[in-house]
């Protein structure tokens, strides 16, 4: 598998990245987690516009989600070669609502659905193109989602957002790539439910003996370098930040 850090700032893109997105790719199959605020406009670095074989959301909130209103215009609207076939998007119970309540002018109720095929994520293991992936509900105010994705032997995890949860930690058991937000400061925001910080991201990938964490989903308030030291204190792998453009080959 590759991994390709799309975007990675939380709440709200930061003057060098978009927000959440990441493309997995393995066997010319482009699957993509995540489309937040500004991620459409640097996804093109990566991958053209019609190229993406799939779209994973972790959950509703708009730094995760709102670029998919853009990519929607890019689909139905497109002239040369006419409209796209729909594109399987996996995401929480109430997606197509969302996008359509966001988007506020499309041209009819159902025309999200005439471009994107909405799949609901329920806890579950599935198939998507050549991966598997297993999903769980994690700790965060709205239905959100982390992901197990497995290819060729190799693991790739990804929080999502998320509070301290034991499915995240089972999600990531023994992943060769945990890829985990760490949103908060340790001492400074204390919110259950909501967010992790450097530390307790740290933590998870111990419990679940992860080979390698990445921390990502970083706001702009939040000192990264603060975070991960914090996760270098309780996890003994190899822990970096993410950042824009960053590849992995898992």
């Amino acid at each position: 598998m590759k991994l390709t850090v799309v975007g990675c700032s939380g709440s709200f893109p930061s003057a060098e990245s978009a927000c959440s997105s990441y493309l997995v790719e393995a066997d010319g199959f482009r699957l993509l987690l995540d489309m937040g605020n500004g991620a459409l406009g640097e996804l093109q670095r990566h991958c053209g516009l019609y190229d993406l074989d799939a779209i994973f959301l972790s959950h509703l909130h708009a730094d995760h989600c709102i670029d998919m209103c853009a990519y929607f215009v890019a689909r139905y609207y497109r002239h040369d070669g006419g409209r796209c076939d729909p594109i399987p998007v996996y995401g929480p119970e109430g997606t197509e609502q969302r996008l359509t309540t966001a988007y506020a002018d499309t041209p009819t109720a159902s025309s999200m659905s005439e471009v994107f095929d909405f799949h609901t994520v329920k806890p579950s293991t599935f198939e998507i193109g050549p991966f598997t992936v297993h999903t769980e509900r994690v700790a965060h105010p709205v239905e959100a989602y982390g992901i197990r994705i497995e290819h060729g032997g190799k693991t790739l995890t990804y929080s999502g957002d998320t509070g301290i949860s034991t499915a995240l930690d089972e999600l990531a058991r023994d992943a060769d790539l945990f890829l985990c937000e760490a949103a908060f400061t340790h001492g400074k925001e204390n919110i259950p439910d909501l967010h992790l910080n450097g530390r307790e991201a740290g933590q998870s990938a111990a419990r679940a003996g992860a080979r390698r964490l990445v921390l990502t989903h970083i706001p702009p308030w939040t000192d990264p370098q603060v975070n991960l030291s914090d996760a270098r204190e309780v996890y003994d792998g190899p822990v970096e930040l993410a950042v824009p453009r960053r590849t992995y080959e898992i």
